[in-house]
C-alpha cells in the first residue's frame, strides 16, 4: 500500500499534491526563492531526529481505568480551588493555563506530532531516508507497537480533578491530527516507511474514527458551535478521507456551509470566539480550522472557500475582518497573552492561494517579529505559483 497517487503526487488532503511536486521539483533544481526555507527544514529536521520517540505509557499518572496506554490530559484552564482545603473541585479561569496541564500525555502528543511533521517535510523534499527512518519510528511507538501504542480513544482527555474523568471538549487535543495524515502521505515514497506500517496506522485511525463518532463524547462535541465543532469535523473529515469511509465524509461536508454561516458574523467578525480572554488566539485558530474545512471539503466536491451565507457571511469576509482589526489596526479586544505573529503565516498565504489575491501575502512583511519570511516552511508547503 502506498501513500502516493498513481500520478507520482503525494497524497494529501489539506495540501496541495501537485503543489507540492511543483515546489519540490524547484529545490531540487535550486530554486533560490525556495532555498532559505529548504536549508532551515533540513536543519529542523536535525533536531528533530534527536527527540523521542514518545508515547502514553510514559506519563507518571495512571488514567482511571488504570491503563497506561488510555490517553490522558487535563483541562488546560483549570485550577485547585484555594478556598477549598483540597482545592477540590477545580475552578476554571479562562485563558489561564495551567503548567501542570503538560505532566501526562498532551506535552509528549504535541512533541510527536511537531516531530513527525518536520521529519516527513525534510524527508519529501530531500529524500534523505535517514528522516523518513526517525517519523517512522515516531509513528510506530505512538501508533502501532502493541507495547508502547495509544488505545484509539480520547476517553480521558481534559479531565477535571473533583468534576470529571474526560470531556468531550477534550477531542481538541488531536486537532492536528489531518495534518498528520498529510505528514503520512509525504512518507508515501519511503522505504522507512513500509506497507504494513501504512495498513497497521490505516487500522488505528478506523477505529480511532469509529470512536469520534459513536461515543458520548464526541457526539458532544459535534453539536458545539465555536472552535471545537470545527475542529472536531476537520478531524472526523480527515480521518473519513484518509480511511476513504465515503458515508462519513458525505455527511461533514453537508454541514460545513452551516458551521461557516453560524460562525461568521456578516461583518466577518466571530463571535464565539471575541468572547474569550485570548479573542485573537481564538479567533485565528478557528479560521485556521475552517480553512481546513473548506481544503477538506473540496475533495468531495463541495466549494466553502467560494460560500456565502446571508448577508455576505464567508470565509474571505472573516480573514479580511481579522487583518482589518488584526494587522491594519491595534487588536483592542481581549488578549491576556501576546500573541504568536507566526500564526498568521498560513492563514495569509493560503487567503492569497485561494482567492488570488496577493495583498495577503504583501501583509506577511508587516507582521511584527518575522525576521525572514522566506526561510519560514510555508514556502515549502503552500509555494507561490510560477
Amino acid at each position: 500500500m502506498t501513500a502516493f497517487s498513481p500520478e507520482g503526487t503525494a497524497r494529501v488532503f489539506l495540501l496541495d499534491g501537485a503543489a507540492l511536486l511543483a515546489a519540490r521539483r524547484r529545490v531540487y533544481d535550486g530554486d533560490p526563492a525556495l532555498a532559505v526555507a529548504d536549508q532551515r527544514l533540513l536543519l529542523d529536521a536535525e533536531a528533530a531526529r534527536a527527540v523521542g520517540p514518545f508515547s502514553v505509557i510514559d506519563k507518571p499518572t495512571s488514567p482511571p481505568s488504570g491503563d497506561m496506554q488510555d490517553y490522558l490530559s487535563q483541562g488546560p484552564y483549570w485550577w485547585p480551588d484555594p478556598k477549598s482545603a483540597d482545592g477540590l473541585p477545580w475552578v476554571r479561569r479562562d485563558g489561564e493555563a495551567n503548567p501542570d496541564r503538560e505532566l501526562h500525555d498532551r506535552h509528549a502528543l504535541a512533541a510527536m506530532l511537531s516531530a513527525v511533521n518536520t521529519l516527513a517535510a525534510a524527508f519529501y523534499f530531500s529524500e534523505h531516508e535517514d528522516f523518513a527512518e526517525s517519523a517512522g519510528l515516531l509513528l510506530r511507538t505512538w501508533f502501532i507497537d502493541p507495547q508502547t501504542r495509544m488505545n484509539p480513544h480520547l476517553q480521558f482527555a481534559q479531565g477535571i480533578p473533583g468534576r470529571c474523568e474526560g470531556r468531550g471538549i477534550g477531542i481538541i487535543d488531536t486537532a492536528q491530527i489531518g495534518f498528520l495524515i498529510d505528514s503520512i502521505g509525504l512518507l508515501g515514497g519511503a522505504a522507512a516507511w513500509t506497507g504494513q506500517d501504512q495498513q497497521a496506522l490505516l487500522d488505528w485511525m478506523t477505529q480511532f474514527l469509529a470512536w469520534l463518532l459513536e461515543s458520548d463524547h464526541g457526539v458532544e462535541e459535534a453539536v458545539q458551535a465555536n472552535n471545537h465543532g470545527t475542529w472536531y469535523d476537520v478531524q472526523v473529515l480527515s480521518l473519513a478521507l484518509f480511511t476513504r469511509n465515503e458515508d462519513v465524509y458525505r455527511q461533514v461536508t453537508a454541514r460545513g456551509a452551516q458551521r461557516i454561516n453560524a460562525q461568521i458574523e456578516a461583518d466577518g467578525a466571530q463571535p464565539f470566539e471575541l468572547s474569550r480572554t485570548k479573542s485573537l488566539d481564538y479567533s485565528v485558530m478557528n479560521l485556521t480550522g475552517l480553512f481546513d474545512l473548506a481544503d477538506l471539503s473540496g475533495h468531495c466536491g463541495v466549494d466553502l472557500w467560494r460560500h456565502e451565507g446571508e448577508g455576505g457571511r464567508s470565509l474571505r469576509r472573516a480573514v479580511d475582518w481579522l487583518v482589518a482589526n488584526g494587522i491594519d489596526s491595534e487588536w483592542i479586544r481581549p488578549q491576556i497573552e501576546p500573541f504568536d505573529s507566526s500564526r498568521w503565516l498560513p492563514l495569509l498565504r493560503r487567503s492569497a492561494q485561494h482567492f488570488g489575491d496577493p495583498r495577503y501575502s504583501a501583509c506577511i512583511s508587516r507582521l511584527p517579529d518575522i525576521d525572514e519570511a522566506s526561510a519560514e516552511r510555508i514556502v515549502l508547503l503552500y509555494p507561490e505559483p510560477q
